[in-house]
């Protein structure tokens, strides 16, 4: 036992990957693109933290319109082609990995392909050693609601009293409260 947690569990983009603002930039550009004016505000304001099944539905209420076959493709595209350039993992991530000893895991919004290249270009890939969730594979409803990180808390068997969740956003941050878990927001 290491203290009072069994378990980390990180959010991946703003915790682990400094990539809040590359992909709602992107989200930011496209819809704009699509006739939906939006400010990198706007976005971050809207859409930081969820999931695209739970972005689509606002974008579609905003359009007065369903949303346009081909978007969440394209927003994909852009993000990886930007993040070959742009991505870097958040300031002192490796020096607190490498610090800690509690068993850890990826519980993120994101898909896993996402979170696996930008492990990969981090060189934390081997050293990370935590599975990857997602509430894009994984459960139905995304944050705020609780689902990933008790998910997670079961696949780790671990209580949800003995894990603590580093997030960087509000429905993050409320899921891991709903959840019964520590939380510490980044």
């Amino acid at each position: 036992m290491n203290g009072p947690f069994d378990l980390i569990i990180f959010d991946y983009d703003g915790v682990i990957a400094d990539s809040e603002l590359l992909n709602n930039a992107v989200m930011a550009e496209l819809l704009t693109d699509i006739g939906l004016p939006t400010t990198l505000d706007d976005a971050l304001a809207t859409y930081l933290g969820k999931r695209w099944l739970d972005c689509e539905p606002i974008i579609s209420q905003r359009l007065g319109a369903p949303c346009p076959p081909g978007v969440r493709e394209e927003w994909t595209r852009r993000c990886h082609d930007r993040a070959g350039l742009e991505l870097g993992s958040v300031a002192g991530f490796e020096a607190f990995l490498s610090a800690r000893a509690e068993r850890r895991c990826v519980a993120s919004s994101s898909p896993p392909d996402w979170i696996e290249m930008g492990l990969r270009r981090f060189g934390a890939h081997q050293t990370f050693g935590g599975p990857i969730f997602s509430a894009a594979v994984h459960v139905s409803r995304g944050k705020p609601h609780p689902d990933l990180f008790l998910f997670a808390a079961e696949a780790m068997q671990t209580a949800p009293s003995r894990a603590l969740v580093i997030e960087d956003s509000p429905t993050g941050v409320i899921a891991g409260v709903a959840a019964g878990m520590t939380v510490v927001g980044l």
